[in-house]
């Protein structure tokens, strides 16, 4: 089974349209950085519906040894540096990235990178859901900008275009 290595934002727009405790199904394991919980922290203290960390026990929340130094020149939040960090370290698992400036970067480093998207994707192909559209659909109320394009070749990708 594969294990993944969780940003904010995955975790989040899953959260947001209920299906976040998918995560453990596709995923053997799902770690975070400690940023990605002082991020969601930050928008609970500020009155945002966001998941806590602690009520899911299937999260683990793991530091990476270091950050890049060349990686931290960019225009990345913390959480993001620190779940690209702690993949760097550990290259067999997959990092959750939604941010297309930290996705290109972690795969510039060799890093295997699933979005929010992509992870729809799979929980349909292990049936966990008959259909991704109207959680595609959700996305967007959820906050999640989606292009015309990308929801039509995600939606193609599922066979239900």
């Amino acid at each position: 089974m594969l294990d993944g290595i969780s940003n904010t934002s995955p975790l989040l727009y899953l959260y947001r349209i209920d299906v976040v405790n998918w995560l453990p199904q596709v995923f053997g394991e799902v770690w975070i950085p400690s940023a990605v919980e002082i991020e969601l922290q930050a928008g609970q203290d500020k009155g945002y519906d966001v998941p806590i960390p602690s009520n899911y026990p299937w999260l683990r929340v793991t530091e990476p040894g270091s950050i890049p130094i060349d990686w931290q020149r960019l225009d990345l939040g913390s959480g993001e540096l620190a779940a690209m960090a702690l993949a760097a370290e550990h290259p067999k698992k997959i990092v959750l990235l939604d941010d297309t400036l930290a996705r290109r970067t972690a795969q510039l480093a060799g890093l295997t990178v699933w979005g929010t998207l992509k992870i729809l994707l799979e929980a349909k192909s292990q049936g966990l859901t008959e259909s991704i559209q109207p959680l595609v659909s959700r996305l967007n109320d959820a906050g999640m900008w989606l292009s015309d394009d990308i929801r039509q070749r995600v939606l193609t990708l599922a066979g239900e275009n």
